[in-house]
C-alpha cells in the first residue's frame, strides 16, 4: 500500500504580555474571595494551517509579587488553523505583573 505524505508544517514564537497590557488584572487581588482570574490573549499564526494544528505552550519567565506563593498556569484554547487564544490564570493572593512564553504549532 502506498499513500500520500502530507509535508509537515511548523510555526513558533515568543510572546510576552503583562502590566502595560490592555485588560491585565492579574496584578489585583480580590480580598474576599481570592478567586481565580484569568488573561487571554490571541496568537495568530504568520500563515494559517489547512488543518487544525497541535499547539505547545512553555513559561519562559514570569514577575510575581515576592510576598505570596507563585501560581500560575498556561494554556492554549479554542485552537483553529488561525490562531489560538492563550489563557495566564493565577489565584489567592499571587499577584501577576508579566508572563513570558514560547509557543510551538506543529500540523498540515
Amino acid at each position: 500500500m502506498h499513500s500520500a505524505t502530507l509535508p509537515w508544517k511548523v510555526l513558533s514564537s515568543h510572546a510576552g504580555v503583562g502590566i502595560l497590557t490592555e485588560g491585565w488584572t492579574l496584578d489585583t487581588v480580590c480580598a474576599e474571595t481570592g478567586d481565580t482570574r484569568s488573561f487571554t490573549t490571541e496568537i495568530a499564526f504568520a500563515t494559517p494551517f489547512d488543518s487544525i494544528p497541535v499547539v505547545q505552550l512553555g513559561l519562559t519567565g514570569f514577575d510575581l509579587d515576592q510576598r505570596d506563593s507563585a501560581r500560575i498556569t498556561l494554556k492554549a484554547e479554542n485552537i483553529t488553523a488561525g490562531g489560538f487564544l492563550a489563557v495566564i490564570s493565577t489565584w489567592a493572593a499571587t499577584r501577576v505583573f508579566a508572563v513570558e512564553f514560547n509557543w510551538l504549532a506543529i500540523g498540515a
